[in-house]
């Protein structure tokens, strides 16, 4: 019976941490929502607007949904990266090359040309919205 226990528990473990697993990192976990960030900087645009575009950028990092006002405009897309894989040597998942590609299939921008090693989501959103 103890080893049935021990078993159960062990699977029961491993389910809820396979289950609750977040993928995001630590640092931007904490923060509360950066709605009014966007808003700030982007007053003109909607909720919507912003928030179809957190999706967007969410979807090619392979972030929950429920973490997209977790990221504000001034976020740099290397500091990320870095959060997610701060060892070199780290596979990824390719990130930057799943993004590049929805960029340009779905709204025909050449993230290599936006490209810069400070680039912001800020200026991604920028982008994004102008091709819209």
């Amino acid at each position: 019976m103890t080893e049935f226990i021990i078993v159960a528990l062990v699977l029961t473990y491993l389910v809820w941490s396979i289950y609750l697993e977040d993928t995001l990192p630590k640092r931007y976990r904490q923060r509360n929502c950066m709605g009014k960030n966007w808003k700030a900087v982007f007053p003109k645009n909607s909720k919507n607007e912003i928030r179809t575009f957190l999706i967007f950028f969410i979807d090619a990092f392979a972030f929950d949904e429920k973490d997209k006002l977790k990221f504000e405009p001034s976020d740099k897309l290397l500091t990320i990266y870095r959060e997610l894989y701060p060892k070199k040597w780290q596979a990824d998942n390719m990130e930057f090359e799943t993004l590049a590609e929805d960029l340009q299939k779905h709204h025909d921008i050449d993230f290599e040309s936006l490209w810069h090693d400070d680039l912001t989501l800020g200026e991604l959103y920028h982008a994004f919205n102008k091709a819209q």
